[in-house]
């Protein structure tokens, strides 16, 4: 079965446009999330895979967190997005009952000691979407889900299919997606104290972020994100793949 939520215009999705680090308009959600202490009613879809609270994020090189510049985000997997070469940005706010019951079921599977009933979700996935110089049709497939009780927050961060690290203006290589300054995942609070930075980022191995995870399931990462606490997190970063394709 596959890690990822429901998705795709069938499910009443918008769509980003097919713009080079293009982001969606902001939008207005019709419930706070509470990130890092603060409350936000909106929020932007960036193509280069991020979602950002009360800024844009066009910048298409990643850079380890803490930022110093103040702007909070999510980055699923912050890297070069070209989706004018391939792919979409999906997103939408969850409303459907069964959805929601889904998702509160997860999250009381990884946090027992939470009491927690998903009244409000709201799903970005990023479908094989094409990296920036690329002259293949290597495509990233992943998703970020945001829910809340309207009290205690979390983000799930679901990777299915992970292709390419790197656009070639990070000076990654055209015909592999690989080299220069790999992507980044992890969350950026706004402020210089409060961040996370998963395993991996900004090295070679973030392209195996589908075989980690802290709650026991290859491909997921789930954070509670009101009151930032990093919970079961491996140490190790993930094995990178020797030039044989065996396992370090």
């Amino acid at each position: 079965a596959s890690l990822l939520y429901p998705y795709g215009l069938d499910q009443h999705d918008h769509k980003n446009p097919k713009l080079d680090d293009g982001t969606s308009q902001q939008l207005p959600i019709t419930v706070p999330f509470t990130f890092y202490g603060k409350k936000h009613q909106t929020l932007y879809v960036n193509n280069n895979g991020v979602i950002s609270f009360g800024t844009r994020v066009h910048q298409y090189t990643p850079e380890p967190f803490p930022l110093a510049d103040g702007r909070p985000f999510v980055a699923p997997y912050w890297g070069d997005v070209n989706n004018v070469l391939g792919g979409d940005i999906f997103y939408r706010e969850i409303t459907d009952p069964a959805l929601l019951e889904r998702i509160t079921k997860n999250i009381n599977q990884y946090f027992p000691e939470i009491p927690f009933t998903a009244t409000w979700g709201f799903v970005a996935t990023w479908d094989h979407v094409a990296y920036y110089g690329s002259t293949t049709n290597k495509g990233n497939t992943f998703q970020a889900v945001l829910t809340t009780n309207t009290k205690t927050s979390f983000i799930i961060l679901n990777y299915w299919d992970i292709q390419w690290t790197t656009g070639v203006a990070s000076d990654g290589d055209p015909e592999t997606g690989l080299g220069g300054t790999p992507a980044h995942a992890g969350f950026n609070s706004g402020d210089d104290t409060h961040f996370y930075n998963i395993p991996g980022s900004e090295t070679e191995a973030i392209i195996n972020i589908t075989k980690t995870s802290n709650v026991n399931v290859p491909g997921r990462w789930v954070f509670q994100v009101d009151d930032f606490k990093v919970t079961g997190v491996p140490t190790e970063v993930p094995k990178v793949a020797n030039r044989n394709d065996c396992w370090l």
